[in-house]
């Protein structure tokens, strides 16, 4: 007799679910589905597919073993109702239970769905996060401007990370300014852990092939972990031979090195292989014991306890809708250089390509590289943020729709960022070695073979004067702008209209 579900979504991959705690092994009949529900509302890539089915399947085995009753669908399989909660009441009812329980989805479609079913599905908090959404609005109530920085030093003072007493370790609460020095090749530097598929993955493999072979996205070679015990052992490759750093280089692009320092450990994070409390204690550890500097430890840990937790907690805070602002009206299509069309810029090239075959691109091109050039060029940022959706394997929508519409398109106004993050060709020339094979010249402002960044960052602030002329960050800008000769002016409007108009038509840029 069954006298409730238990549904376990793909990103719930953890023992230590809410949902799980207080279950009755004899009594509960976990439930997890892989559906077309999920798998199609963007379309992801299929590496990201199959992670989370195998991931799944392999969790799933995992409370077998531990002595849990688990009722598991396969895409394919006939009397798969296709979507996660059609497959709860499908469970429950052939069971005969009456109720649904389950730890709060990450998503808000998800969440919403969960209050409109038919059976009645009891939501449980996350509790694998750190701050829980209450403490977020709360810290949020009454402030004017919700900024990440000091939501992180709650948060430290919260854990105890990185703390001496009531003070920061090394003085500060911030080495952001020590972690932005360009790297160089280096046929030394120690390679990420890659994992063998075994019988189970291979098996998801061939379906996500069949089934999703036509998105974008390469499937093979397929190297991620899919088990807990596998995401430690990359979690422990990272704290050996990168953690020390990843600081000072977390800024910089390589065309021949596509990972630097960086961990590749947000995906399991995400689905609940690992713990982020565990792993920011790992990294401090390492710091106390003088294995790392500070710069690199603190780094770290503001991608988790700050960003991570915050993104989250302004997702929840600003409701459903909050993935479709446009505050700077941009309407324009996404170029289909994203998709994999030929362009003749090196850097956008080098992240598209990177993005196709990996299913992976660090936070610096995703937001001074992809995000830039959309914001630059004034793509409609809800395409923008499909796309992110879609193509990253870290990507779930409370982290991604923040990171993506908030911080990289400015597209809320200035909720998270406090001024837009765009620059001219120049920064991307500065933190990589991109510009030196490029078709464009980062050095020309103007005419034939100009780079294009140089030419929409002065159109991007020409078209948007009138919102940011008096913003007390951009005012040199606009000085800049305005001292420069007003032919000069026209050319850069001219030239850069001409670029955008041939990006719309879809031409080669």
């Amino acid at each position: 007799m069954v006298s409730r579900v238990i549904l376990i979504l793909g990103d719930q991959l953890s023992p230590e679910m809410s949902s799980l705690e207080g279950g009755d092994k004899a009594r509960d009949l976990i439930v997890m589905a892989e559906v077309a529900a999920e798998t199609d509302y963007v379309r992801h890539h299929p590496k990201k597919i199959a992670l989370i089915f195998a991931a799944m399947r392999h969790f799933a085995e995992e409370l077998r073993a531990a002595g849990w009753q688990v009722a598991y669908t396969k895409l394919d399989d006939d009397d798969n109702t296709q979507s996660l909660l059609g497959e709860a009441r499908r469970r429950a009812q052939d069971h005969g239970a009456d109720e649904i329980v389950m730890t709060e989805a990450g998503e808000w479609r998800l969440r919403l769905e969960a209050e409109e079913s038919a059976i009645p599905v009891r939501q449980l908090p996350d509790t694998r996060f750190i701050a829980t959404e209450q403490e977020f609005t709360d810290w949020a109530e009454g402030r004017k401007a919700l900024r990440m920085e000091y939501f992180y030093r709650e948060m430290r003072r919260k854990t105890g990370l990185l703390m001496d007493g009531d003070a920061p370790c090394g003085g500060q609460w911030n080495f952001d300014h020590d972690n932005r020095k360009p790297a160089s090749n280096d046929l030394f530097r120690a390679k990420s852990l890659t994992f063998e598929p075994d019988e189970i993955t291979r098996a998801v493999l061939d379906l996500v092939e069949a089934r999703f072979g036509e998105n974008f996205g390469e499937l093979h070679p397929f190297t991620y972990a899919v088990t807990r015990q596998d995401a430690d052992r990359a979690q422990q490759h990272f704290l050996d031979h990168h953690l020390q750093d990843f600081g000072t280089y977390q800024d910089a692009m390589l065309s021949n090195d596509r990972v630097l320092h960086h961990s590749l450990l947000s995906a399991y994070l995400n689905i609940g292989l690992l713990d982020p409390l565990a792993l920011c204690q790992a990294v401090e550890a390492r710091y106390r014991d003088g294995k790392v500097p500070i710069n690199s430890a603190e780094g770290f840990i503001r991608q988790i306890l700050g960003w991570r937790e915050y993104v989250r907690g302004l997702y929840f805070l600003k409701g459903p809708d909050y993935p479709h602002q446009n505050k700077l009206n941009h309407q324009r299509g996404l170029p289909a250089l994203y998709w994999g069309a030929e362009t003749r810029m090196n850097c956008l090239s080098h992240a598209a390509t990177q993005t196709r075959e990996d299913a992976y691109a660090h936070h610096i091109q995703r937001l001074m590289v992809t995000g830039n050039f959309a914001l630059l060029a004034g793509v409609n940022p809800k395409e923008v943020h499909e796309w992110y959706l879609a193509v990253y394997i870290d990507a779930f929508e409370w982290v991604e729709a923040p990171n993506t519409v908030g911080m990289s398109q400015f597209a809320d106004g200035g909720v998270i960022a406090s001024k837009p993050y765009i620059s001219s060709g120049n920064y991307i020339h500065k933190m990589s070695d991109y510009c030196g094979d490029c078709t464009y010249s980062v050095t020309q402002k103007t005419g034939e073979g100009a780079c294009p960044f140089n030419l929409l960052y002065w159109h991007f602030l020409d078209r948007h004067r009138e919102r940011f002329k008096g913003h007390p960050r951009m005012g040199q800008m606009y000085r800049t702008w305005d001292r420069m000769d007003e032919g000069k002016r026209a050319v850069i409007l001219k030239e850069a209209a001409a670029f955008l108009d041939r990006l719309s038509k879809g031409e080669t840029v």
